[in-house]
């Protein structure tokens, strides 16, 4: 591990464990933890206390990482709010024979500073570099663009009659999901969100797929350790060789009741159909006919949109969105 002020760096190998299917990658949920670990280690020595994760920005999975590979996840604070830090983090691997790294995924994390449960402000960076002025920057035109997948996202109405793919889990929340401050880590969150998305992907594939990209990823409150989870995914849109599955996460006290859940957290991941040699496959169509599933496959179109109506998976695969 190397660190300084506003930077840490996490080393170690990936381990058979951390692979999707045997033979295959890293599964995608696996590295959002591990970017979620070393945006967390970032952000306590930032603001030396609590923090918490946010906001997830768009993650895309450039090429695989496979077992046995070495791992770079390096966290870097780039623009500080009032009790906000924007930390950028990029994930490289190599071949531990050859010792090149090569990037394979990026994104940026939220985190806001918490004392007693409340945000609290941290101590403001001021970037004097060209390349940090244009990295803050950067995070400020994000923020823009956050805030537009945010209300996107918001308006969309889950609560019309459905006959859309679906996969739902539950759970208890373990005790080796916590943080220091007692709550499921984000990055084990978006690990779950990952697993239901791929078990719907694969169930309407009716075969291997592998997580391309994950968005929009907003935490509205804790998950306690002891809590039910319940976590469900939706198809709402399929492109040529793509699967748009919103994922919902919810908790509640299982003395309370299911009727006590509240949403935790919210996503939108997507995932490309692959061929028995592991390359892009074309995806079934899915066709909304009901009045709820049809605005909610516009609303993954408007997604698409925002975000751009194009973007490459893996390098050796690149897939329609």
């Amino acid at each position: 591990m190397e660190s300084t002020d506003r930077e840490i760096t996490l080393r170690f190998m990936a381990a058979p464990t951390d692979v999707a299917t045997l033979g295959g990658g890293v599964r995608g949920g696996r590295i959002l933890e591990w970017v979620d670990k070393a945006a967390y280690a970032c952000a306590a020595m930032w603001s030396g206390g609590y923090s918490v994760t946010a906001y997830v920005g768009n993650i895309s999975f450039g090429r695989d990482i496979d077992s046995g590979d070495l791992v770079e996840v390096t966290a870097t604070l780039i623009h500080t709010g009032r009790t906000s830090m924007h930390i950028e983090c990029t994930v490289a691997s190599a071949d531990p024979r050859v010792g090149m790294y090569t990037e394979a995924s990026r994104c940026l994390l939220v985190f806001v500073a918490v004392d007693e449960g409340k945000p609290t402000p941290v101590r403001q960076w001021r970037p004097t570099d060209p390349a940090d002025i244009a990295r803050s920057e950067h995070a400020v035109a994000r923020t823009r663009v956050r805030d537009q997948i945010t209300a996107a996202m918001a308006d969309a109405d889950y609560s019309a009659p459905t006959l859309a793919p679906a996969a739902d889990t539950r759970f208890l929340a373990a005790p080796t999901d916590v943080n220091w401050g007692g709550n499921t880590h984000g990055g084990r969150v978006m690990g779950w969100i990952d697993d239901a998305a791929y078990l719907c992907g694969t169930r309407w594939c009716g075969g291997e797929a592998v997580t391309v990209y994950m968005g929009g990823v907003r935490f509205y409150r804790p998950i306690r350790i002891g809590q039910v989870v319940e976590i469900a995914a939706r198809l709402i849109h399929t492109g040529r060789q793509t699967m748009h599955v919103s994922v919902h996460v919810y908790a509640y006290w299982p003395r309370e009741g299911r009727d006590s859940r509240q949403l935790a957290a919210h996503s939108l991941t997507v995932l490309a159909a692959l061929d028995p040699n592991g390359d892009a496959d074309v995806t079934p169509t899915w066709t909304p006919t009901l009045p709820g599933d049809v605005a909610l496959d516009a609303h993954a179109r408007e997604m698409i949109a925002i975000r751009g109506s194009r973007r490459p998976a893996r390098e050796h695969r690149m897939v329609e969105i």
